[in-house]
């Protein structure tokens, strides 16, 4: 079935007149790169997430592999993460000669890290922890803080599904020494591609702006506005550089976010209340909410755990005849050819709940575009199976 052939999309773009207009507005200045545009993105970011700093990048990878730099982290080093994650994070670690340690989640209901399972990990060779706030629900962060402090190990956040959310009265984003997010075309914010570091950090801000564009120690705006002639290269820094199109469109789309978020909020209650009125819970299904814990969720993702992998296989199935897109988030890691041979078999039985979670999650269409009728026709698809 093509893109096009979809009844009900997994997700979808709030875009209206607004973007167009930020747009044709940068289009008009004729000023393309790093700009005033940018500053004003990064400066707005930065309040919506209660932090002092804020640095727009190219995209969440970037911001996940600039923070590891900028925190000093080295070959021969370990950074502890969860395998339930997009890989860029992983992929990251080896980039800079880390190795990447995996820890178990919590449960099928809390597919977030678990504290316990950090902890157990820890060698001489750690130097960070990241966490990943799955689906928009806050990882245990008052616990996962005091092992870090305990330890003196850095905490950068994984804040990619959680923009907007927070989680123990804190945004997430404001936790760790640093904080990563994406701004892909199907995030709660979204913009294409682009991404943003967060932290509270004056030393580290500094060092992430010079990693962001080459170590220079002044922009081509600083130049162009006759603040500066020239520039030192101080950092081995990187091309990670934002353009003034996609800060424009980060700008308008952030102004929707609180307000998106709400409805993908009462469109995840809504899926529950519709569940709890079929028999897919007694038949083994698993939805976990991912607005529990002590949080406010972003939900970014509403999540449904088959009984076991043939039935998630034949539930994608079935929904796809019937129009529905769905997803998987994700593929267990340590099951990627690049990955398979670094995690031994103890290891993998440490990732037992990890692994389950992986074999058997289903993500459900869930966007500020959805109404009831959708999420409707999507559970009695579901029921079905």
């Amino acid at each position: 079935m093509s893109d096009a052939a979809w009844k009900i999309a997994l997700s979808d773009l709030d875009y209206g007149r607004e973007e167009e207009e930020a747009v044709l507005a940068v289009l008009r200045s004729k000023w393309l790169t790093m700009g005033a545009v940018t500053k004003k993105f990064e400066e707005e970011f930065a309040a919506a997430i209660g932090v002092k700093h804020a640095i727009a990048v190219t995209n969440g990878t970037d911001a996940l592999m600039l923070s590891y730099l900028a925190l000093g982290i080295a070959p021969g080093d370990e950074i502890i993460q969860p395998a339930v994650n997009f890989v860029a994070s992983a992929n990251m670690t080896l980039h800079i000669g880390a190795r990447p340690v995996f820890a178990d989640i919590c449960s099928l209901e809390d597919p977030t890290i678990d504290p316990a399972e950090i902890e157990k990990a820890i060698t001489s060779k750690t130097r960070a922890v990241v966490v990943m706030h799955y689906g928009g629900a806050s990882c245990r962060m008052p616990e996962i803080q005091e092992i870090c402090s305990k330890y003196n190990l850095a905490l950068i956040e994984d804040a990619c599904h959680g923009v907007g959310g927070s989680g123990y009265g804190r945004k997430m984003g404001a936790w760790g020494d640093a904080a990563a997010f994406s701004f892909f075309s199907n995030k709660n914010l979204a913009v294409g591609e682009g991404g943003m570091i967060t932290t509270d950090r004056d030393d580290l801000a500094e060092i992430l702006r010079g990693l962001r564009s080459h170590g220079m120690t002044t922009l081509t705006w600083d130049r162009h506005r006759g603040h500066a002639s020239t520039y030192d290269v101080t950092l081995n820094g990187l091309n990670a550089r934002i353009d003034e199109i996609r800060s424009a469109l980060g700008r308008e789309q952030l102004k929707k976010l609180q307000r998106n978020n709400e409805k993908r909020r009462a469109l995840a209650r809504e899926y529950h209340r519709l569940i709890d009125s079929t028999s897919l819970a007694s038949q083994g299904w698993i939805f976990p909410e991912l607005g529990a814990s002590g949080n406010d969720s972003s939900h970014h993702l509403m999540v449904a755990v088959a009984p076991d992998a043939e039935t998630r296989t034949a539930a994608m199935a079935r929904l796809k005849s019937a129009g529905i897109q769905t997803s998987i988030h994700y593929p267990f890691i340590p099951d990627f050819t690049a990955f398979r041979e670094m995690v031994s078999r103890e290891a993998r039985e440490n990732l037992a709940k990890s692994e389950a979670f992986c074999a058997r999650e289903l993500t459900l269409p869930l966007h500020p575009l959805l109404d009831s009728g959708d999420t409707s026709t999507v559970i009695t698809a579901l029921a079905k199976v």
